[in-house]
């Protein structure tokens, strides 16, 4: 996925050269073709995110199209204030790149782990967020970003958990995208890098719908609903707190549309405990294949749907 963001980064600033890069001093091998490449879009603003942020802000009022990237936990959480303030309230062409976002940064603790992204910029007026599940959807992510003169965060996971797509999906704002139809009782929405295994998960469901969900904001009822009134429950994934994200969301909309249980699945409202490897904080979080499936089943058993 991480190459799939780095090549639709280079091939958009090679066509548009109003197109800058800015990083809080890191993700150097990431950008070594776009340093070789594109050597005068390139700005390092070394570990200062907030004053980055401001440096972005100008940039945006010049004419150009500044991409930000950093660690989902310090961009945006680190500097919500000045996206808030400096990006969101002028409405500028700001991409924010969150990358690492979820657990995967699982050794180094919680200071770098990232759960509550979505959540916070949800709430921030004029922002919209894009959460591709696997390589082709970041392309598609990207075209789309670069074609809309608005502040956008796209959260990215640092772990490539394989392609869902056989090619790049056309994605509009707020709509779910299929992966797999079905008319059963259950229908999975996933986002992120719990796309994938969502499609594994629900083979053990025949008849099972997945939709992916790339655009969590805007969101729109319409294909929400469409989604899943043909089914009995929804069962939403995300490497996201679960206040806040996708299934809060989706939980949101049906409440007022189209009332269906709503089985969010997601981090716990907690830090992480220990460090370790990225599988180990996945189960420690119960966002394994394992653990999930106990969840589906027992949320079926409280909600039949038979």
């Amino acid at each position: 996925m991480r190459n799939a963001f780095s090549n639709a980064l280079v091939t958009a600033a090679e066509a548009n050269d109003r197109i800058l890069l800015l990083t809080g001093d890191h993700g150097y091998a990431l950008f070594d073709d776009f340093r070789h490449r594109c050597p005068g879009q390139y700005i390092n603003a070394g570990i200062a995110e907030q004053n980055m942020i401001g440096v972005a802000a100008g940039l945006a009022k010049s004419g150009f199209h500044p991409v930000v990237y950093a660690l989902s936990a310090f961009v945006p959480i680190r500097v919500l204030e000045q996206i808030k303030l400096d990006i969101c309230c002028e409405e500028l062409p700001v991409l924010f790149i969150g990358d690492g976002a979820g657990v995967v940064y699982s050794t180094l603790g919680v200071s770098h782990q990232s759960t509550e992204d979505i959540a916070a910029l949800r709430a921030v007026p004029q922002v919209r967020i894009l959460s591709p599940g696997d390589a082709h959807e970041m392309k598609a992510a990207m075209e789309l970003a670069f074609a809309t003169p608005a502040p956008i965060y796209l959260r990215m996971g640092k772990s490539d958990l394989g392609v869902v797509h056989t090619s790049p999906p056309q994605l509009a704002w707020g709509r779910l995208l299929s992966v797999r139809s079905g008319s059963g009782p259950l229908v999975f929405i996933a986002t992120g890098s719990m796309l994938n295994l969502a499609v594994t998960l629900a083979q053990e469901w025949p008849g099972s719908a997945v939709w992916s969900a790339p655009s969590l904001k805007p969101l729109e009822i319409e294909s929400v609903v469409s989604a899943c009134s043909p089914h009995r429950v929804v069962v939403t994934l995300e490497e996201h707190n679960i206040i806040g994200g996708l299934g809060g969301a989706v939980a949101e909309i049906l409440s007022q549309e189209h009332p269906l249980p709503v089985c969010r699945i997601g981090v716990p409202d907690q830090y992480s405990e220990l460090c370790g490897s990225y599988a180990y904080l996945m189960r420690e979080h119960g966002l394994d294949l394992d653990s999930v499936r106990v969840k589906v089943q027992a949320f079926t058993k409280k909600h039949p749907i038979t």
